[in-house]
């Protein structure tokens, strides 16, 4: 009998791939190590510094607070609160914090609420905390394992995967890319090798290695780089770099204590968050040209090609819709704001904020477009018959 065939696998081959993904795990807790190794962290003196702890109320001492009803309900007022700090250095200690109210600051807490505080050290042992903001992480929490479970409960096995496949990719992005692009390495070769490999992963984890996640990865990677080369043309033409980037001069800041290369940043956002939307139409072509490979195993490489770019068209016209979308969500407070001041389109058109955003958008939906040729070709070139 044809083990291969039937879908057997020998116990000699089950021991090469168990001993393959353990050397691939032993090397990438090697790679997890070497980026968080000696990373640039900012340490606060004992006799200055801003740090953002966790506290608890213990009491509300006065509670001077009233309703605005006429700026939409909000608070107003103050209140004077005995707070117990949780963490960090000052962990324990007891203190007197005055929580103001106002148009944009409006954190109402009661007794037994844990905060988060900002405590202002101005001498040794000298310190101030105000009230920063509510603590949210344990809704955080339960937004994402209510995320996960339905993950699981609707997609079952594969749902497990892509949670496995999730977490990996943002293992990848905050324990690797970040840490690294701090240390100085080449954020731009960084990103782009990291964006291989959890590609790479999340499909492998999906269906495993087979010829149809390959012609996937292969596919996705090569209309992200089309969307990155359309970005890198657009961004010399319209003279747009990091340093037009609302964060420019936050992170300017953070190059005279680090090693950080602001050049490549902003490309590296590009290339991020085109990712995902390039590996949905890439999976979704290639899975559709080898269902039809296996119904109609005599179809040739120019039906398959043909079918899969029917398919793509559909995919490209709602993914290109999607991710145009997301980024205009994401800018609506500000597209408002300016709207509300009557700005010219002249003016609105060379604004720094419209340019990244279009480079942007245009970048992610050429990403998307690319892709549907490029994966209906190798996908076609790999399941056709050969006539």
């Amino acid at each position: 009998m044809n083990l291969k065939k039937h879908g057997i696998h020998t116990p000699q081959k089950m021991a090469g791939s168990a001993v393959l993904i353990a050397l691939a795990a032993i090397a990438f807790c090697a790679l997890l190590y070497f980026a968080n190794k000696d990373r640039p962290v900012y340490h606060n003196s004992d006799t200055s510094g801003i740090e953002y702890e966790v506290a608890r109320v213990e009491r509300v001492i006065a509670d001077n607070v009233m309703v605005d009803d006429t700026a939409d309900g909000i608070w107003r007022g103050s209140m004077e609160l005995e707070l117990e700090i949780l963490t960090g250095r000052y962990q324990g200690k007891k203190v007197m914090a005055e929580n103001y109210f106002s148009s944009l600051y409006n954190v109402r807490v009661l007794e037994g609420d844990k905060v988060s505080v900002r405590i202002d050290t101005i001498g040794e042992g000298n310190f101030q905390v105000s009230i920063y903001n509510y603590y949210r992480v344990p809704q955080m929490i339960g937004c994402a394992v209510v995320f996960i479970l339905l993950l699981l409960v609707i997609g079952g096995k594969k749902g497990a995967k892509s949670v496995a496949g999730l977490i990996f990719t943002i293992v990848c992005i905050i324990w690797i890319l970040l840490p690294l692009a701090l240390k100085g390495y080449p954020v731009l070769l960084v990103t782009i090798v990291l964006i291989l490999l959890c590609n790479f992963v999340s499909f492998f984890l999906i269906d495993g290695i087979k010829r149809k996640t390959i012609v996937a990865s292969i596919g996705s990677i090569c209309g992200v780089l089309a969307g990155a080369l359309f970005a890198l043309l657009a961004q010399q033409m319209m003279s747009v770099t990091t340093y037009q980037m609302d964060e420019a001069e936050t992170l300017l800041l953070i190059t005279s204590t680090t090693k950080l290369q602001l050049k490549d940043l902003f490309l590296c956002g590009i290339l991020i968050a085109c990712m995902g939307a390039v590996m949905d139409v890439a999976m979704s072509i290639t899975s559709a040209i080898a269902e039809l490979h296996e119904v109609n195993p005599g179809l040739g490489t120019w039906e398959l090609f043909r079918s899969g770019m029917n398919i793509g068209r559909d995919a490209m016209g709602t993914m290109s819709n999607t991710l145009i979308l997301a980024f205009a969500g994401n800018s609506f407070n500000m597209m408002l704001m300016i709207y509300s001041y009557g700005v010219s389109f002249q003016q609105l058109m060379n604004t720094d904020f419209v340019a990244v955003e279009v480079i942007r958008s245009i970048a992610g939906s050429i990403g998307i477009v690319c892709t549907v040729p490029l994966v209906a070709l190798i996908a076609a070139a790999a399941f056709g018959k050969k006539k």
